[in-house]
């Protein structure tokens, strides 16, 4: 099994004065959700997801050598001054220093933008982490006497990108990840996210998921505050051990293309995320009325016309539709004239499942 100590820095040689790197990550959306943590970042129970394809982050990062000690951060979001990210950074960069000691040799100007709304319920801190992280290991790795293979990249870049957000630890590959140790999938670990490598029936590598836009506002509680509510969920051991059950039970549905049974399962750990924030004290209503009119609506598609569609939620009120590239046209034309009404300014984004981290 990998250990932390795995990823220590190599030896490095020259550092570059000054230069610009330039990656892009996907978003992902969790099948088995992951909802609970312990130590640093490190998942109770394991989760899956697909890679999405068109939700990214694109991360211009650039550097300039300082003589000075400590970090040196400043961070554009969409063109515009952010202060208010530089903690989460500058977390983020304490966690990962000794992994990543040249952190302290540069300052850090990091532009980014998104293709999609920020902080509405789509993993956006998933995919920037994963960005910045695949910028600054890429220049990491252009300083050590030996580069990182490509494989030793991507795991290292997902175990780095997990300490940002433990959801960037998906968002490195494509176009299914696992992460979290399960005794069903060997590669598996709590570390970093590994590419699922079990049979998938070819339906799943082209599947689609069209993001309803509910609520683009702020979510209602922040995903660290989320998981840090299991610490004393009175159905917390319970909820760990239907997610491994849940995801044991995908397999066989992954390998054979059943897409009802797929639904029904996709659609029952969505709920149970929901049920999970519903009874923790305090408790949080993430769904909007909306949401379960668009819930009701799609399990009533489903039943009159044999279409197997379905949905799946984050934590917050937005809905993604998933479905099968054959039902693409029927499908959206079902969203146009049924579910566009429910979203804010009738708002939604069609993607598909992607493959990962990109040097732009």
């Amino acid at each position: 099994m990998t250990s932390e100590e795995h990823f220590l820095s190599k030896p490095y040689g020259p550092k570059p004065d000054s230069g610009v790197l330039a990656y892009q990550a996907p978003s992902n959306i969790a099948l088995v959700k992951y909802w609970g943590k312990y130590g640093d970042q490190l998942p109770k129970n394991a989760s899956i997801s697909f890679t999405l394809d068109h939700c990214v982050t694109q991360t211009h990062l650039h550097f300039k050598k300082k003589e000075t000690s400590g970090f040196s951060i400043a961070v554009l979001f969409d063109g515009q001054p952010q202060p208010s990210f530089v903690p989460k950074i500058q977390q983020f960069f304490d966690r990962i220093v000794k992994y990543m000691p040249l952190l302290e040799a540069f300052h850090f100007d990091i532009k980014t933008t998104n293709t999609f709304p920020h902080s509405s319920g789509i993993a956006s801190s998933a995919s920037g982490m994963a960005a910045l992280t695949g910028a600054l290991l890429a220049l990491e790795n252009s300083c050590l006497k030996v580069p990182l293979a490509p494989s030793d990249f991507e795991q290292k870049a997902s175990f780095l990108a997990r300490l940002g957000s433990g959801s960037a630890a998906r968002s490195i590959q494509g176009p299914m990840v696992v992460w979290g140790k399960h005794p069903h999938i060997p590669e598996s670990d709590n570390l970093f996210g590994t590419l699922y490598q079990a049979p998938i029936d070819p339906v799943f590598r082209s599947f689609q998921d069209t993001i309803l836009l509910v609520d683009e506002g702020e979510k209602v509680v922040s995903s660290t505050v989320g998981h840090a509510l299991m610490h004393d969920h009175p159905y917390a051991q319970s909820r760990f051990d239907q997610a491994q059950k849940h995801l044991a039970d995908l397999m066989p549905i992954l390998a054979s293309g059943d897409l009802l049974a797929f639904s029904d399962l996709v659609e029952r750990e969505a709920l149970a995320l929901h049920a999970m924030m519903l009874t923790s004290d305090p408790s949080f209503i993430l769904m909007k009325p909306n949401t379960l009119s668009i819930i009701e609506a799609i399990r009533r598609y489903r039943a009159e016309t044999g279409h197997p569609v379905c949905f799946t939620l984050d934590a917050g009120a937005n809905v993604h539709v998933l479905y099968p590239e054959q039902c693409k046209s029927a499908v959206l034309q079902f969203i146009e004239q049924e579910l566009k009404g429910f979203c804010s300014g009738g708002r939604y984004i069609t993607d598909r499942v992607g493959h990962g981290l990109k040097k732009l």
